[in-house]
């Protein structure tokens, strides 16, 4: 059987090189192909002789993502759909980021589907499939970013990609031959502690060999206090994102079974207890449901319940999909009442705007619609 050299560490890579006979400056050498340049086949290896790499194609090969999709937002957000080896799908969404022109936010999936159940999240509706693996992780930053240097004409070969719902030039108003990723969020579909130990691997490919700074890399979780724990002893340096979404226990459990498992009171501990570098923050997620979790009670209780921590509070209007649903959005009047008693007592409270509403990217929608659309025949040709 062929080795997959995503799979492998710097330190595995080294020993197989070792163990091809070849000496250790070829690890560098493969790393930076796979990593850095982006090759997802040996044939773009050209400071490799023609022998050695048909000596690496005869042993191994290269994982990648198979795109089966991208749609283009309105506001510029562009969502990916992509094919495992296996015939699972995920979705990661690249995210306009507003304090660079041609600097992107790229959201990916750790799980193929989630098994935590949140009443507002499309995801959770799906169950858990599976975990992914640390390469597949990786591989849709490797596969966004390698789309973007494609787009743009680099060096890198190009592949058939279908495309749908594409607006002309979204790139090059965006920062053109200069578009990079410099952030990465794990909010995409599941529940990144749920999957810890493939997590933890794909954190440290993201940091040791492709470069990326721990602090522009964000993991985020619906509160399970374990993975918390583990983030802390083993990636001190990433920072932490907590979906909280309300101030009571009986509210949480009833919008987010976890809490039943991991009550308010042993989450809090836990990111209280959580270590942070100076001026680093813990991100509070707050999805805003009308008359749910909207009052001005709730306001002041969390106000008490982050007292102390140092941190930011992202107020999130529910992305409501379609007008039958129990759950809705309050009203803006309310919201911003909300986010002035927050204000009020000193803390950051931030109202986002969610992106990519109008293609399902948005926050809780991954993995909305694609399903039927394919089904129904309508995946895009060549």
């Amino acid at each position: 059987m062929k080795t997959n050299l995503k799979q492998l560490s710097k330190q595995e890579i080294l020993l197989y090189m070792e163990g091809l006979g070849q000496k250790k400056f070829r690890t560098e050498q493969i790393i930076n192909w796979i990593y850095k340049k982006l090759a997802i086949s040996f044939n773009e290896m050209t400071d490799l002789s023609v022998v050695f790499r048909e000596e690496l194609k005869n042993s191994s090969f290269i994982s990648s993502l198979v795109l089966l999709r991208r749609q283009v937002s309105r506001d510029g957000t562009q969502k990916f759909l992509f094919e495992l080896e296996d015939g699972h799908t995920i979705e990661s969404v690249l995210i306009p980021n507003n304090r660079g022109e041609g600097r992107f936010t790229l959201c990916i999936s750790s799980q193929v589907g989630c098994a935590v159940g949140c009443r507002f999240c499309m995801t959770g509706r799906l169950g858990l499939k599976r975990n992914l693996k640390a390469y597949e992780i990786v591989d849709q930053v490797i596969g966004v970013k390698r789309f973007i240097a494609q787009k743009h004409g680099s060096c890198i070969p190009s592949s058939s990609i279908p495309v749908v719902n594409e607006v002309s030039g979204e790139l090059s108003k965006q920062g053109g031959h200069n578009s990079e990723i410099t952030n990465i969020v794990f909010m995409g579909m599941g529940e990144p502690f749920n999957n810890f130990n493939e997590i933890s691997q794909a954190l440290s490919k993201l940091t040791d060999l492709m470069g990326f700074s721990k602090r522009r890399i964000t993991v985020s979780t619906a509160g399970i206090v374990p993975g918390i724990k583990k983030l802390a002893e083993s990636k001190p340096l990433v920072n932490l994102a907590v979906s909280l979404n309300a101030t009571t226990d009986e509210v949480r459990n009833r919008i987010m079974p976890v809490n039943r498992t991991y009550p308010l009171k042993e989450l809090i501990a836990a990111c209280r207890d959580f270590p942070l570098a100076p001026r680093r923050r813990i991100t509070f997620e707050y999805v805003m449901l009308d008359s749910i979790n909207d009052s001005d009670k709730d306001a002041g209780r969390l106000v008490k319940l982050l007292a102390g921590i140092r941190s930011n509070i992202n107020l999130i209007p529910y992305n409501q999909l379609n007008n039958a649903e129990e759950l809705r959005p309050p009203s803006e009047s309310r919201i911003l009442a909300f986010q002035n008693i927050l204000k009020k007592a000193g803390m950051t409270a931030m109202i986002r705007k969610s992106m990519g509403a109008d293609i399902s990217a948005a926050c809780g929608q991954l993995k909305a619609a694609y399903q039927s659309d394919i089904a129904a025949g309508s995946k895009p040709a060549d």
